[in-house]
Parts: structure tokens; sequence; C-alpha cells
């Protein structure tokens, strides 16, 4: 079973890893041609671009600057202990036991607008790029366009026959990966909680469920739709009742 997620705007690059293991970024050219780019534009430029306050503006900017490879542990650092937002405080991989980081680092891929797709324990350099980015680089007008197949195409590589693939990615990312290349059965769960008379999907409860599921999934080895439905952390419990093909609907 793979599993993907969209990364975080918020990171950690101060705190210590409880690991020596790391890899590296399988797409670090194409990431290369992105801060390439990014780091032509001005604070003002970066701003207008992003959407952001002055404030973070000049600290991407400087973050841009510094981004160079090769990547090292003295540099960088590994994704999954970099990103702190709510899907990551749902995984909380340092509690997780040791022995399961090598099924994490097998199962779970984390979708990025600079690296395209990494692995847990691949490292980073600090960055903020969202996959919805409207940055024009060469020919493409957008990220969409400059990622175009590559991601898909890298999750084929890696899915073996009749392999699920469950989607935890946010609607931005998830639109980097073109659902006719897929060659594997997706499924896609979605969290709702029961608010003013209706189950309602609460980003904020929802980001942290997603997270939530990754951990499930890796704690219980689960491989299965129906293990998939035997989710209950958290009070959410499967709904057959809101469920419709391979969207699997959990409520609370």
């Amino acid at each position: 079973m793979k599993i993907i997620i969209s990364p975080a705007k918020s990171l950690d690059f101060d705190s210590k890893v409880p690991t020596n293991l790391y890899t590296q970024p399988r797409f670090l050219d194409q990431s290369n041609k992105l801060n390439k780019k990014l780091k032509t534009l001005s604070k003002n430029k970066l701003s207008e671009l992003m959407k952001i306050s002055d404030d973070l503006a000049a600290l991407n900017y400087e973050r841009n600057q510094s981004w160079q490879t090769p990547f090292t542990t003295e540099n960088a650092k590994q994704a999954i202990y970099s990103f702190t937002g709510a899907v990551f405080q749902g995984i909380d991989v340092n509690s997780l036991e040791e022995e399961k980081i090598p099924l994490l680092q097998e199962n779970l891929r984390i979708l990025s607008g600079l690296y395209g797709l990494l692995k847990p324990l691949d490292l980073i350099q600090p960055y903020r790029l969202e996959m919805g980015t409207k940055l024009k680089v060469g020919r493409a007008e957008n990220l969409y366009k400059f990622w175009d197949t590559t991601i898909a195409n890298s999750l084929n590589n890696e899915l073996e026959d009749n392999e699920l693939l469950v989607n935890l990615a946010s609607t931005e990312y998830f639109k980097a990966i073109p659902k006719k290349v897929l060659k594997a059965p997706m499924i896609t769960p979605i969290f709702k909680d029961f608010k003013n008379g209706e189950y309602k999907v609460v980003m904020t409860y929802a980001k942290k469920a997603r997270g939530l599921m990754v951990r499930y999934i890796i704690d219980n080895n689960v491989n299965t739709i129906e293990d998939l439905k035997g989710f209950n952390v958290d009070k959410y419990r499967f709904s057959e009742e809101l469920s419709s093909g391979n969207d699997l609907v959990f409520t609370r």
C-alpha cells in the first residue's frame, strides 16, 4: 500500500533527529531548476507570487539563496522530521517504534512543489513553494505543468500489481497527479464532523485525521480496503451510508 500526503508550510530544522538513516530526493535535478528560478525573484516578487507577508517573503528569499546541493545531514534534514503541520502532528513520527520506520519509508510519499515526490527519510532544505503557485519555469506555465506526469509515473514504477494507493493529500496537491496516468486503484478517505445538524469536512480536523490515518496504516500494517474501514481513531468511524465508490467517509 502506498500513501500520498501533502507537505506542510510549518517547518522545524532545529530539533535533533533520532536516526542516522537518510535518503536523497529522486528529483533533485528538477528541484535545482526550480531553485534557480526562485533565486532570481526579489522579496517583493516572492510576496506577490506567494501572497505572503513581507517578513515571510524575506525569510523565504534567504532560504532560496541558501539552498544548495549536495544535501548532507549537516545542511539538510529528513522530510518526515522537518514538516510540523497538522497532518504530521497526526503521524507523530517521534513516537513511532523504530522498527516501523522502514515500513513508513516504504509506504509513505509526500508531494512537494519543490521536490516533486519525497520519501520520509529524504533530506530536504527549508523552502516554501506550494504546488498551486503560478511559477513559470521554462515552457511550463506553472508547477502542475512543470511536474506534468513525472510524479504519477514515479508512483506507477513503485506500485506493484493491484497495490492500493491511498490518497490523503489535499486537492491542491493531488491535482499534480493526473488520475488517468495512474495504474493503481485509488482510495480516498474523507473525514467529516457533525456540525450544525450535518456532517461536513472541517479542514482543521480533517488534516489531523489524515495524519492519524497514516499512523493507523503503519501501526497496523494495513493492506486492504477492509482494513482501512477499521480505522477508529479519535472517535472517527467508517460510514457505509455516506461512502461511495472509492471514497471512504469517516465521521464523528
